[in-house]
């Protein structure tokens, strides 16, 4: 949950230009501007192998994105969810589906990356 407005949150994901200003994560995302779905590219991390993606589902009315990450033989499914937040702000979900070592070591990773996300 933070202070930036539920519309400044969604287009900070929808513009994948935007990712590496909040995800510390990721150096660079190499793709289309804006999510839709079918889209593909490559997350390019700050350490370690580039990320592929396959953009499964994008609704700009209910605010949610679904995608489907590989890096090597690693695959994850990932379902991002943002809604305004009563009396003001943003609150986001995340859903990971993926190897169970994995999903615990990138869940704290993410939790920052949302956090920062969320910020005014």
């Amino acid at each position: 949950m933070g202070a930036a407005s539920v519309e400044t949150v969604w287009q900070r994901y929808v513009r994948t230009a935007a990712w590496p200003t909040w995800a510390p994560q990721i150096r660079a995302v190499e793709s289309e501007a804006e999510l839709r779905a079918g889209m593909r590219g490559r997350v390019v991390p700050v350490v370690g192998p580039g990320v592929s993606f396959v953009i499964e589902a994008v609704d700009h009315q209910a605010r949610t994105w679904r995608w489907r990450v590989q890096a090597g033989p690693v695959r994850m499914r990932l379902w991002h969810a943002v809604r305004a937040r009563t009396p003001s702000g943003t609150e986001t979900e995340l859903h990971i589906d993926g190897p169970a070592p994995v999903v615990v070591a990138y869940a704290p990773v993410a939790h920052r990356a949302l956090r920062r996300l969320v910020a005014p």
